[in-house]
């Protein structure tokens, strides 16, 4: 499988004889897995369509900061609270990864000095992620002085060029500018991605959401775990490169990545089945669902009618799914969680002991902002030498992607 298998990428196009190869491009990532979001500049537009470019994508391409710009330039008077606005910073935002190609001298030297006078410049200039461009120009002006301080320059500042390929130019000369082959640019950004993805090959379980315990038909026992936490996981997992299983409780949340497979269970029971099928073959297991401990002794068959002012449901403990695995665990990462409302220090030492854990990511419902139904967390880490380190409050994805680092220190140890 592509390690760009589900990775989000802008393809910026600027306007270049080499951008009628950016088709085939966009067909290539479409198969490796990705998700494409393509951005033309407007001379771009000379050389391929927004049309073809869109149906090979199935996505809408931009190319402008406001929807149906160009049908509204020529009228006279107009309004900018009746466009609807292209967010450039969204964009960047949704982005893994930017590939720019081609990158004209033009664009190239607006990228290098924040020219931002198009759509695709300013979606640069917002991005945080890693940014990639593929240079195409005559074989003069891509050894231009100014050429070579514009790409001295997008270097420092963490760009990484793929580089121009030699060949007959568009000018009919001969010799190094041509964009490099839609092929070859999968292949780089492939082995340049490998090499940034400390947990490639390893193979992560992780758990997520409430279960739900059946009382009857109708009603059950359950808590008020969302499950965002075991999906945000997830998702830093695969960004890793890991090969993930979720498996998840009752949760309103998805997944869309090709290196997740996610496993929907109801019950405790269910849940401790699908963790054993798996845990043999694991490399690391994190425990972050909230398992009911206790669950009806006996579900009715039918709905339990209102009869009487009071009723009695006898409970009995479920099976603990961490404490099972820890007892059979052999080389696993082990990672559990714990919520802990009094002595939380002190109980979830005590797990870590009983459990036979790696880790323990402590919360403590004292702390405001942890916990259930929250888009942050605090937690507290305690491994099994009984080390505590405790956290600042946190968006859950920050939190997973401290939980994602603690795994990789493991294997760089």
């Amino acid at each position: 499988m592509s390690v760009l298998s589900g990775k989000k990428i802008v393809l910026g196009i600027s306007g270049g004889i080499a951008a009628y190869k950016t088709a085939s491009l966009v067909r290539l990532f479409i198969k490796a897995g990705a998700h494409v979001q393509v951005i033309m500049t407007p001379a771009s537009k000379d050389f391929i369509t927004p049309l073809t470019l869109s149906t090979l994508s199935k996505r809408p391409v931009f190319s402008s900061f406001y929807k149906d710009e160009d049908d509204l330039i020529s009228q006279v008077e107009t309004t900018n609270q009746n466009l609807e606005w292209n967010n450039h910073v969204k964009i960047a935002l949704w982005a893994d990864l930017i590939v720019i190609a081609p990158t004209t001298a033009n664009t190239l030297s607006k990228m290098a000095n924040g020219i931002c006078d198009n759509i695709l410049i300013a979606t640069y200039l917002s991005a945080n992620c890693p940014i990639y461009f593929a240079p195409a120009m005559d074989l003069d002006m891509y050894k231009h002085p100014s050429t070579l301080a514009s790409f001295s320059k997008l270097k420092s500042y963490g760009n990484t060029i793929i580089p121009a390929e030699s060949g007959e130019l568009a000018s009919g000369l001969s010799g190094e500018g041509r964009m490099a082959e839609p092929e070859n640019i999968v292949a780089f950004l492939e082995k340049d991605l490998e090499k940034k993805l400390p947990l490639l090959g390893k193979k992560i379980i992780i758990t997520a959401g409430p279960t739900y315990e059946a009382i009857d038909p109708v009603r059950f026992i359950g808590n008020h775990s969302s499950g965002k936490m075991g999906f945000d996981l997830a998702q830093s997992a695969a960004n890793f490169g890991a090969s993930v299983i979720l498996i998840s409780g009752p949760s309103h949340f998805s997944i869309e990545n090709n290196l997740v497979q996610l496993i929907r269970v109801v019950s405790a029971q269910e849940m401790y089945e699908q963790c054993h099928k798996y845990f043999a073959t694991s490399d690391v297991f994190i425990c972050a669902a909230a398992v009911a401990d206790y669950k009806p002794k006996n579900s009715a068959v039918n709905k339990i009618k209102k009869s009487e002012d009071t009723l009695s449901i006898e409970l009995e403990k479920t099976k603990d799914i961490l404490a099972s695995l820890g007892s059979i665990k052999k080389n696993q990462f082990l990672i559990g969680f714990a919520l802990e409302t009094e002595n939380e220090i002190e109980n979830a030492k005590l797990k870590v002991q009983k459990k036979n854990l790696d880790l323990i990511v402590l919360n403590s419902l004292q702390d405001k902002g942890a916990g259930f139904g929250s888009l942050t967390n605090k937690v507290t880490f305690i491994d099994k030498h009984f080390k505590v380190e405790p956290m600042e409050l946190k968006s859950k994805e920050a939190v997973a992607d401290d939980i994602l680092n603690k795994i990789i220190a493991r294997y760089d140890a």
